[in-house]
């Protein structure tokens, strides 16, 4: 972080007003979302996120903030993922004792999600000979700190500003964080959803913003026609079927894995797939996904028409729930063929490692790859083709068949990406777009797209900097 501290809100020689926005995280890498604004000598954070790589406890999680908890009156939640949420309990343990904001739906996905990173810190540090980071009571003090509000409902701050959630269509409860002050707006894309979606209404139109910070995950690519990404996952399932092997699918548990039990109930009720055994072997989606069957309102229209029909769309013969840890044990002894979801969805702890480790090395299987892989996780090394993996520190040789489907993704692809600035440049207000939450190449590459197609000033931040935007 640069040397100045907070911001004195005055007039300017030009009688305008100053935001200051120092990117803590998130802005050299897709992980560690952390974003303080200062506002009137008021600070507030939007999200507060683990660093995520090959080990879900990174190092760079046990580094101090770039600015002291304590002095840190709200936090906006943009969504529930663990890069996005998952150093709340430090920051709750250095001090922070001010009111979190977010979606409903985020608020009870978060309490599941830091419940199940707990026992997975706990076990690496007990591994290590350590405590873990944080405990069940610190997980008490953030709910109790925590209050929701739907989309579009106004948040009024001390600092004469004013704070909006707009529906990002990212997973279920995310959100877009839109700070109005003096008459002008920011706003921070969190994550973009990849639209249409299956179940998630469409990422809601922005075009009267003057400055934007935003994703750039796929910035320098993009997904697969979304008109073929059912056929693509069919086939992945005849082949396995065919080859009488067992087909594995890492999942993120949110959203992934609801889009995905969404498919195959489409494809098992029309008869485009036999019906063989489909297991998700994971609590923490299970849990989710019981989560989602509350908030059928956040659905898009085609989707609330199927369950209208009277259709359980996350329900359908031969899907089985293994939530105890005797019943993944034994989901080897049922005859293949078979599929397995498992989380994590970048193979970076979870259910899907021992699987992995069963699986990998038998030609007769398939591992499906249907979300981004951080660099450094083992997803990613396998999507790279690597032909031995160590997993649980054992060798692991590769002989199953490894694909991808990129159109499964929750993220916008560079198009899409490229689409929403474009969508914001409508009413001639947007003065400049602030790139952020991609790797390095990604981030660039979007960055000049922006510039070259729109005309529009954007540039990749240095994590710890710090920008002044005029209001």
């Amino acid at each position: 972080m640069n040397e100045k501290k907070s911001i004195k809100n005055s007039p300017n020689s030009e009688g305008k007003k100053v935001v200051t926005v120092t990117f803590c995280g998130g802005a050299t890498g897709p992980t560690g979302s952390n974003f303080l604004v200062e506002i009137e000598n008021h600070k507030f954070l939007v999200d507060c996120g683990m660093f995520q790589g090959k080990e879900i406890s990174e190092g760079r999680n046990n580094e101090s903030f770039l600015y002291k908890p304590s002095e840190i009156e709200v936090l906006f939640v943009t969504h529930s993922h663990l890069d996005h949420i998952g150093r709340i309990p430090k920051l709750i343990q250095e001090g922070f004792r001010g009111i979190i904001y977010s979606t409903p739906p985020t608020k009870e996905i978060t309490e599941l999600m830091l419940m199940d990173s707990l026992n997975v810190l706990t076990r690496q540090a007990r591994a290590r000979g350590e405590e873990a980071p944080y405990s069940g009571n610190d997980i008490k003090t953030i709910m109790s700190l925590w209050q929701t509000k739907k989309y579009g409902e106004v948040i009024e701050m001390k600092n004469g500003s004013s704070v909006i959630f707009r529906d990002s269509g990212h997973i279920l409860g995310s959100a877009m964080i839109e700070i109005k002050y003096n008459d002008k707006k920011l706003l921070f894309t969190g994550d973009l959803g990849n639209t249409p979606a299956p179940l998630l209404k469409d990422t809601e139109k922005i075009n009267d913003v003057e400055y934007i910070i935003m994703e750039s995950v796929y910035g320098d690519r993009n997904h697969e026609d979304k008109e073929i990404r059912g056929e693509l996952l069919k086939k992945a399932v005849l082949e396995i079927i065919r080859k009488k092997g067992t087909l594995l699918i890492p999942v993120f548990s949110i959203e992934r894995t609801q889009e995905m039990l969404f498919e195959f109930n489409r494809m098992v009720e029309k008869g485009e797939i036999p019906m063989v055994p489909i297991f998700l072997d994971s609590p923490l989606a299970i849990k989710v996904t019981r989560v989602y069957k509350k908030y059928e309102n956040y659905y898009n229209e085609k989707a609330k028409e199927i369950i209208r029909s009277g259709d359980d769309i996350f329900q359908f013969p031969m899907l089985r729930f293994t939530m105890e840890h005797n019943d993944s044990l034994a989901i080897d002894v049922v005859e293949e063929p078979k599929i397995i979801m498992a989380g994590s969805g970048m193979s970076n702890g979870g259910r899907i490692l021992r699987h992995e480790k069963k699986y990998l090395s038998d030609p007769q299987n398939a591992l499906l790859l249907v979300g981004f892989q951080a660099a450094g996780t083992l997803g990613r090394e396998l999507q790279e083709g690597a032909k031995k993996v160590s997993i649980d520190d054992e060798d692991v040789k590769v002989k199953a068949k490894v694909s991808s489907i990129h159109g499964y993704s929750a993220h916008k692809d560079s198009d899409n990406l490229l689409d929403f600035v474009e969508e914001a440049t409508e009413k001639d207000k947007l003065r400049k777009v602030f790139v952020v939450l991609g790797e390095p190449k990604s981030s660039l590459c979007l960055s000049q797209k922006i510039r070259d197609y729109l005309e529009v000033d954007a540039q990749v931040v240095r994590e710890g900097s710090s920008v002044e935007l005029s209001f």
